[in-house]
């Protein structure tokens, strides 16, 4: 174990954003910030009721849905994370609201110490993707909402986002140096072998199927999906600082575990200039799913 805080908190406040606090910044305000306002928006929150955001991590439905529920409204944080938790209690002790604010280490599959049929509103942001069974996190879902409570969930749908296509590396043309590409990606995969690791054995269908299951009788989802044959420009320090999520390294350390030196500088002469000017393919897929519980 490295002493510091966990992966989950090193990776959402810093290794996500290849530790450059402006484009933090920047990400937030062009991509979180709208993503929060829509899942908030879906939920139709009312002032005075009880939240619980599963998978928290660093508050940001969490505060977004406390603006909104007035001072008599109460959130619930709930994480796997201990640090993000304390994270989010400091921050909510130095706005003054934690009087308004419960923290809970639960994972979103177990939720036994929230009652049944207790708050209002279920949100998450990212979350099924990274458990197992989302069946019975679905029914936890369901189990903890009062009737007439919603459900209100943003996820992406790695599947649709995945580039099956060997000559293409995170988007990027690597034909010329494939062989060094392979090496590369076999590590990822050996960390979340494709199929069987939960941020790629699911689509959108899979979560209507869920929700259905679990006892939602009024479901919709909103799928968008969107591709580009232009990526954003990304500085090569931050690229090699950063990771596609909390489960494997930074881009630098993969390339030290995987490819010499040598290999290494090779891959690098190629790929940094694609990286550095934007120059590959961008996909996203994306669902938000609302339910009711009648």
């Amino acid at each position: 174990m490295t002493d510091g805080p966990d992966r989950w908190h090193r990776w959402l406040l810093e290794v996500r954003f290849g530790g450059d606090a402006r484009h933090r910044e920047k990400a937030l305000a062009e991509l979180l910030y709208p993503v929060r306002d829509t899942v908030l928006d879906k939920a139709h929150l009312a002032p005075g009721e009880t939240l619980l955001d599963v998978g928290t991590g660093d508050g940001l439905i969490a505060f977004g849905a406390l603006d909104r529920l007035g001072p008599s409204g109460h959130v619930i944080f709930s994480d796997i994370s201990q640090d993000l938790l304390d994270h989010c209690r400091a921050a909510a002790s130095a706005e003054g609201l934690l009087g308004q604010c419960q923290f809970l280490l639960a994972p979103a599959d177990d939720l036994a110490a929230v009652t049944e049929a207790s708050v209002d509103v279920v949100t998450t942001r990212s979350v099924l993707i990274y458990v197992q069974d989302k069946a019975r996190a679905m029914r936890e879902f369901y189990r903890v909402l009062k009737p007439g409570g919603r459900m209100s969930l943003f996820e992406p749908i790695n599947v649709l986002m995945s580039l099956a296509d060997p000559d293409l590396f995170s988007g990027y043309d690597v034909t010329p140096v494939s062989s060094l590409a392979a090496k590369v990606r076999a590590l990822y995969e050996s960390l979340q072998p494709r199929g069987v690791d939960p941020m790629t054995d699911f689509d959108d269908r899979d979560l209507v199927r869920h929700a259905q299951d679990a006892g939602f009788p009024e479901i919709d989802l909103e799928l968008r999906v969107s591709v580009k044959r232009r990526k954003v420009p990304v500085p090569w320090e931050r690229f090699i600082r950063s990771s596609g999520n909390p489960l494997v390294p930074p881009f630098g350390e993969v390339l030290d575990q995987t490819l010499t030196p040598a290999e290494a500088a090779e891959f690098t002469r190629h790929l940094r200039p694609l990286v550095e000017t934007g120059t590959g393919l961008e996909r996203r897929a994306v669902a938000y799913l609302t339910a009711v519980k009648h």
